[in-house]
C-alpha cells in the first residue's frame, strides 16, 4: 500500500515538473506571430552622423589664416596702404579730362548798343551772350610734395606688409598653442581615467583586505577619498579638453564646429636650429625691425614733404576743343565757314611767400615724428637682440627638459605598480601608495604640458625669423 501511494507520489511529481519546465512551455505555447518592423525606422534613427575632420597643423593654420578676423584686418590695412601708394603715384602723372559747359548771360540790349555800347554783354568777363566750351583738358602739377607724398605712401605701404607679417606669425603662435593644447588634453584625460580605474582598485585592494582583517579601516577611508579625488579629477580634465576643443574651433572654423580631431605629434621629435641660424634668419627676416625701418623712412619723407612748403610748384594745362558763341565745330559767316576748333596751352607757376608760419610748424611736426621713429627704430633693434636670447634659451631649456619629464612619468608609473603590489603584500602603507598615485599624476601632467612648451617656444622663435620647425 505504501509502495504503491510512494509510486503515484513520484509519477506526480515529474508531471509537475515536466508541466512547468521551460521547454514543456515552449512546445505547448504557440510561437507568436512575427512582426513586421516599423516603417519609420530609417526616419527615426536619422542620418549618420558625418566622420570628424582630421586635422593637422598645416591644416589648422591654413585654416585660421582664413578665418581670423584680427589677421585679415591686417591684411585689409596692407592692402588700404598699398591703394594709397597707387593713388600717390597716379597723382603725379598727367590727367585727362573733358569739360563741357555752357554761360548764358544778360544781353545789353539794342538801346545800350545804340548808345555806342560795343560790349553785347553785361559781365565784362564773358565773351558773349550764349558761349559754349568744349574742351580736353591735359593736366600736370609738378611739385616736391606730391613727390614726397608718393614715396611716404611707398614706405606706409612697407609698414602695413611688415605689420601683416607680424599679424601672420603671431597667428601661428596661437595655432601651435591651440592645437596642441588640444593633444594635450586628450593625454591628460587618458591618465586621468587610469587615475580614476587605479583609484576604484585599489578602493577594492583595501576593502577586501578589511575583510581579510589584514588592514584598519581607515585604510579603506583613505583609499575612499584617494579615489573620489581621482574622479573630480577626471571630470576637470574632462572640462579642460572641452574647452581646449571649443577655443581651437573658434579660431579655425568660420561657424561652429567640433567634430574634428588633430593629428596627434605632441611628442614627435621636433630638432632645435642652432642659435647662429636663428640670429641669421631674424637678422634678414624680422617683420619688427622692417617695420620700424620703413616707419623712419616714412617719417622723412614727411619732413620732405612738409619742407616742400616753401618751394615754388608749377601747374601746366594743354587744351583742346571749342569756346564759341555756338555749340558747333564750324561757324558760318555770310558765306564763310570758319573752325571753332583750338588750343591753348596754360602754365601757372606759385610761388608761397607768406601763411603766418604755417610751413615751419608742420616741418617741427615732421621733425619730431621722424625723431620719434629713429627712437622706435632702436628699441626694436635691442628687443630683437634680447628676444633671441630669452625665446632661444626658452626653447633649449623646453627641449632639455624633454627626457627628464618622460623619464619621471614612466618612473612614477612604475613606482605606483610596485608600491601598489607591496601594499597588497603587507610591505606599504595606505600613505605611499597614494602618493605614489599624486606622483604619478602629476609626472604625466608635467609631461604633457613640456611638449606644449616646447611646441609653443618653437613658435614664439618663427616670430623672430619667419620659419616654424616641425616634425
Amino acid at each position: 500500500m505504501n509502495s504503491a501511494l510512494m509510486l503515484r507520489s513520484s509519477l506526480f511529481l515529474a508531471a509537475a515538473a515536466f508541466l512547468l519546465s521551460p521547454k514543456a512551455s515552449l512546445a505547448q505555447d504557440p510561437a507568436p506571430p512575427a512582426q513586421a518592423p516599423p516603417r519609420e525606422t530609417a526616419k527615426q534613427q536619422g542620418p549618420a552622423p558625418a566622420a570628424p575632420i582630421r586635422l593637422t597643423l598645416q591644416d589648422a593654420l591654413d585654416r585660421a589664416r582664413k578665418n581670423s578676423t584680427q589677421y585679415q584686418a591686417a591684411l585689409t590695412s596692407a592692402g588700404l596702404a598699398r591703394e594709397d601708394r597707387t593713388q600717390a603715384r597716379d597723382a603725379l602723372l598727367p590727367s585727362v579730362a573733358y569739360n563741357n559747359s555752357a554761360i548764358y548771360t544778360q544781353g545789353t540790349g539794342a538801346r545800350a548798343q545804340a548808345l555806342g555800347i560795343t560790349t553785347p554783354v553785361i559781365f565784362i568777363a564773358n565773351n558773349a551772350v550764349h558761349e559754349y566750351v568744349s574742351q580736353a583738358n591735359i593736366h600736370e602739377a609738378i611739385d616736391v610734395a606730391s613727390v614726397a607724398a608718393w614715396r611716404r605712401a611707398s614706405a606706409a605701404a612697407a609698414v602695413a606688409r611688415a605689420q601683416a607679417e607680424i599679424a601672420s606669425r603671431g597667428l601661428v603662435v596661437t595655432v601651435v598653442q591651440g592645437f596642441y593644447n588640444v593633444a594635450a588634453a586628450q593625454h591628460k584625460l587618458e591618465t586621468a581615467k587610469r587615475g580614476a580605474d587605479e583609484g576604484d582598485r585599489f578602493l577594492k585592494i583595501t576593502q577586501e583586505l578589511e575583510h581579510g582583517g589584514e588592514v584598519a579601516h581607515s585604510d579603506v577611508i583613505k583609499a575612499e577619498l584617494q579615489m573620489q579625488d581621482r574622479r573630480r579629477q577626471l571630470q576637470e580634465t574632462q572640462l579642460m579638453l572641452l574647452n581646449a576643443r571649443l577655443d581651437f574651433s573658434v579660431l579655425i572654423f568660420p561657424d561652429f564646429n567640433d567634430n574634428f580631431e588633430v593629428v596627434d605629434d605632441l611628442h614627435a621629435a621636433v630638432p632645435l636650429p642652432t642659435l647662429a641660424e636663428v640670429q641669421q634668419q631674424a637678422a634678414r627676416d624680422n617683420p619688427s625691425v622692417r617695420a620700424a625701418l620703413a616707419a623712419v623712412q616714412e617719417a622723412n619723407h614727411d619732413v620732405l614733404g612738409a619742407r616742400a612748403g616753401y618751394l615754388p610748384s608749377l601747374a601746366l594745362d594743354y587744351f583742346y576743343g571749342i569756346d564759341a558763341v555756338h555749340f558747333a565745330v564750324n561757324t558760318a559767316v555770310g558765306n564763310q565757314k570758319f573752325s571753332n576748333l583750338g588750343s591753348s596751352i596754360v602754365g601757372s607757376l606759385n610761388i608761397p611767400i607768406w601763411n603766418w608760419g604755417a610751413t615751419q610748424s608742420r616741418v617741427k611736426q615732421a621733425d619730431l615724428r621722424r625723431a620719434q621713429a629713429k627712437r622706435e627704430l632702436s628699441l626694436a633693434q635691442r628687443t630683437l637682440l634680447a628676444e633671441m636670447q630669452s625665446l632661444y634659451a626658452e626653447a633649449e631649456t623646453a627641449l632639455n627638459e624633454q627626457e627628464g619629464w618622460k623619464r619621471s612619468a614612466e618612473l612614477a608609473e612604475d613606482s605606483l605598480r610596485l608600491t601598489t603590489l607591496r601594499y597588497t603584500q603587507g610591505e606599504a602603507t595606505v600613505l605611499e601608495v597614494v602618493d605614489a598615485q599624486t606622483t604619478y599624476a602629476q609626472a604625466n601632467a608635467g609631461y604633457q604640458d613640456g611638449a606644449v612648451r616646447y611646441r609653443v617656444a618653437l613658435a614664439n622663435l618663427q616670430t623672430l625669423t619667419g620659419v616654424l620647425t616641425t616634425p
